[in-house]
């Protein structure tokens, strides 16, 4: 199939690209389709279901969330870990002088 695209109008060139873009849909699913396939197919010559392989932990990996450190007093159901970002509600009892102490579990 050719394309004179010089001679196309915006129109024309419009709807192409939209059917194009709705073509390489497809064909990334029907990829990824065909790329589980062929890995389950893998995982199940080696004796495993791909699903058991995908859950496991990653080496060194705890798993498992980690159990709180600080809790909201205004609302217990809000706590954190002490890892990653401080929510928000910390942050802004921190910025009105409260100490972090104040949180502890």
């Amino acid at each position: 199939m050719e394309f004179k695209l010089d001679e196309m109008s915006r129109s024309d060139l419009q709807h192409l690209q939209a059917e194009v873009e709705k073509a390489l849909k497809k064909a990334e699913k029907r990829d990824r389709r065909e790329a589980l396939r062929a890995a389950e197919q893998a995982a199940a010559e080696f004796g495993y279901p791909l699903d058991e392989l995908l859950g496991a932990a990653p080496a060194g990996a705890t798993g498992g969330k980690l159990p709180p450190k600080y809790r909201n007093p205004g609302n217990p159901d809000q706590t954190w870990s002490g890892r990653g970002r401080r929510p928000r509600w910390l942050v802004e009892a921190q910025q009105q002088g409260r100490p972090l102490s104040e949180f502890k579990i």
